[in-house]
């Protein structure tokens, strides 16, 4: 894993360091490009650090946000979106960030960073929030007692080539029976202009689960936003027959699958497994060379398909700050107080929990 982060960054130059007082920014519109820029460049930024999460966050669920930028000699050297999520049910939090896999404070210098943490430890104060929580790949405040981690997440990146068939031997030997089925039987990817396909096959699929469904409105938004960085590619049966559908976002030289589901009918024909597979081959034809399979949870089903396809689990070490509260958020499905919960959920007909899942899933983050 290491090797790939490091790999990674050395292909890229980040922005020159400047001399000057550093100050302390809110991002405005007219900042959009810079900010934007300086992400692209800066090794320690990630998807989740475009300034596009911005529009798309508090435009889909109406949350506040806050995108913290140091500034020196006009050149931008450290950015920390943070959102908060007020909730009676889940609590109340400000996280780097909220529907993020990765997060918190992407800057070249210890001095951008310092002044990025007194920016959210001082708007944690002042709204009163319980935790403060950063989503960072690797621990950015190792031996630092007023900053809590805790063993839930794990994500799995791998290095691809441009070979089909080295990747496609590289996957394990049942997980790659598996996808030669959907290829036996003639399934295809198609690329969506729209997210309604998507869409059907996600919530078909988080219904199963028992877990709320995230607007489509949301969805939509994200490929308004990102265009050609988030695609969304739907598998078909030869006779048209909609098996699965994934969201995924392109971001330097990686690809990563976000939001997906399948149809019931995706089990009969491996679909889950050829769209995958489908996704690796476009990406990789793309000039990908890291796939990202995205966060799981310790235990949980997500966790052992990735683990299927021969990927190395590799710890994702949240960091937590505790202000008005006196434990450690455990907002998720696991946790079994919501195990009674997630079965009556699963009872709910489709036309109900798609509307109902919005209001809930706004205060998940």
């Amino acid at each position: 894993m290491n090797s790939i982060i490091e790999a990674a960054q050395a292909k890229r130059a980040a922005p020159l360091l400047a001399a000057g007082p550093q100050t302390l920014h809110l991002l405005q519109p007219q900042d959009y490009a810079r900010w934007d820029a300086f992400v692209r460049a800066c090794p320690d930024a990630t998807f989740f650090h475009l300034s596009g999460w911005q529009k798309v966050i508090e435009e889909s669920f109406g949350i506040k946000t806050w995108f913290y930028y140091v500034q020196q000699d006009g050149q931008i050297q450290g950015v920390l979106p943070l959102a908060e999520i007020k909730s009676r049910l889940f609590g109340h939090s400000l996280g780097a960030m909220p529907f993020c896999v990765y997060g918190g404070v992407a800057a070249l210098d210890e001095g951008a960073r310092r002044l990025l943490d007194e920016a959210a430890d001082k708007l944690a104060r002042e709204l009163g929030v319980g935790h403060l929580e950063y989503r960072g790949m690797q621990r950015a405040h190792p031996g630092d007692d007023s900053w809590h981690t805790k063993e839930l997440y794990v994500t799995f990146r791998k290095e691809i080539s441009s070979d089909d068939e080295a990747n496609l031997n590289a996957i394990p030997r049942k997980q790659r029976a598996m996808v030669r089925k959907g290829i036996k039987l003639g399934l295809k990817g198609v690329i969506e202009d729209n997210v309604d396909r998507m869409f059907e096959a996600y919530a078909n699929s988080v219904l199963r689960l028992g877990t709320p469904v995230f607007p489509k409105k949301y969805f939509a938004k994200l490929q308004q936003v990102f265009g050609a960085e988030c695609e969304v590619r739907s598998i078909y049966t030869t006779d048209d027959r909609l098996v699965a559908s994934v969201l995924s976002f392109y971001w330097r030289d990686e690809v990563v699958p976000y939001y997906g589901g399948g149809m019931d009918l995706a089990r009969e024909v491996a679909g889950n497994d050829f769209m995958y597979w489908n996704l690796m081959q476009a990406a990789a034809a793309r000039g990908c060379r890291i796939f990202d399979y995205g966060r799981s949870k310790l235990g949980t089903g997500a966790y052992d398909f990735k683990k299927n396809w021969g990927f190395t689990a590799e710890p994702l070490p949240y960091e937590y700050k505790l202000y008005a509260s006196s434990a450690l958020p455990d907002n998720n499905p696991l946790n079994p107080k919501y195990q009674l919960f997630i079965k009556m959920w699963k009872k709910l007909p489709l036309p109900v929990a798609n509307f109902l899942g919005p209001y809930i899933v706004r205060n998940l983050g």
